[in-house]
């Protein structure tokens, strides 16, 4: 199992976990806020343009993504954010990740994190703020198995959950 940089070397099992997640109703990370690719080539050319500070959309953020790979099979992927705004100081954080549906709740996620850490460290974060809605207890054991300690909760508009805040010292 490792972090790998996106390649069309893993395209197939990519896919396929875009599905799960949309068959589940997630229109997540493979959309941008100002653009929607049509090509996987056009996807991982973007996200690899974003951790060099290219093509970002507004108030985004350089960052570098990863894809945890096991065998070869597309088991999920991290965002590392390279700085924080506003409103990844509240709610994003410098981190965030997800695990295709069918590879939920098998020690993933803390794998993907800990195996991330290193990689934010190497970037010139000290510590990194991580977050997660108050009602993602899965989210919240991943964070916390890997030394996340608990700042507080910022609470979100409407009926939107809070998020709790978690900072690690790498």
């Amino acid at each position: 199992m490792e972090l790998v940089i996106p390649s069309q070397k893993h395209q197939n099992t990519f896919l396929d976990a875009i599905s799960e997640f949309e068959d589940e109703g997630d229109q997540g990370f493979w959309r941008f806020s100002d653009y929607m690719p049509d090509t996987i080539e056009a996807y991982i050319e973007r996200i690899l343009n974003h951790s060099k500070g290219i093509d970002l959309p507004p108030n985004w953020v350089p960052s570098t993504t990863y894809w945890l790979i096991d065998g070869d099979e597309f088991i999920g992927h991290i965002n590392i954010r390279h700085e924080l705004n506003d409103f990844l100081l509240n709610i994003g954080g410098h981190i965030g990740y997800s695990i295709r549906p069918s590879k939920r709740r098998q020690g993933y996620g803390t794998k993907m994190l800990g195996l991330a850490l290193p990689k934010a460290k190497k970037i010139g974060l000290t510590r990194a703020l991580i977050t997660c809605d108050n009602n993602n207890v899965p989210s919240l054991k991943i964070i916390e198995r890997n030394n996340g300690i608990l700042e507080g909760e910022f609470e979100q508009k409407g009926d939107l959950p809070s998020k709790m805040r978690f900072w690690i010292e790498l």
